[in-house]
């Protein structure tokens, strides 16, 4: 199964890049040990319209364009779930096991994402009630990420 994270908004350079870039990393080395082709990022402009309504559906047309068919969809969402890491893991383990070819991570814009792609997500997930910047939940995304392949290769990285 390979993991796909589609995200409105490019990273600069700088210690959230380098995050982003340690973490997936990581999770590419023991991925691949655990049945994962890999971990992609697809970062997509923001959309420029002056409305938030046009801004969403704009954003939610280019994230749905970078969607594979037979695709597992996770949103992160301020009003999604809150899950633990192990629950996380066994997600992504189930999928994986089930040979669904792809699952894909979607963060949203300013304005969030669509509620027709809210609704197309198997799984919405949230870091807590408070609102975060979207450059942090890609970093904490990504460490969620390589923490579940952690869980499920039996890694001493996660103690809980």
């Amino acid at each position: 199964m390979r993991l796909i994270l589609v995200s409105i908004g490019r990273l600069k350079q700088g210690p959230e890049r380098e995050l982003t870039e340690r973490y997936r990393e990581r999770f590419h080395d023991l991925g691949r040990k655990l049945g994962f082709r890999g971990l992609d990022i697809h970062e997509i402009a923001e959309s420029r319209a002056r409305d938030s309504a046009t801004r969403m559906s704009e954003e939610a047309a280019s994230i749905s364009a970078a969607i594979p068919e037979k695709s597992v969809l996770v949103a992160l969402d301020e009003h999604g779930e809150n899950i633990d890491s192990a629950t996380f893991a066994g997600h992504l383990g189930r999928w994986r096991d089930q040979q669904v070819p792809n699952t894909i991570f979607t963060i949203g814009g300013a304005d969030g994402l669509s509620p027709e792609l809210r609704r197309k997500a198997k799984l919405t997930m949230a870091f807590g009630c408070a609102t975060w910047p979207h450059q942090m939940v890609r970093i904490m995304l990504l460490e969620q990420i390589y923490r579940a392949a952690t869980i499920l290769a039996g890694h001493p990285y996660h103690r809980a």
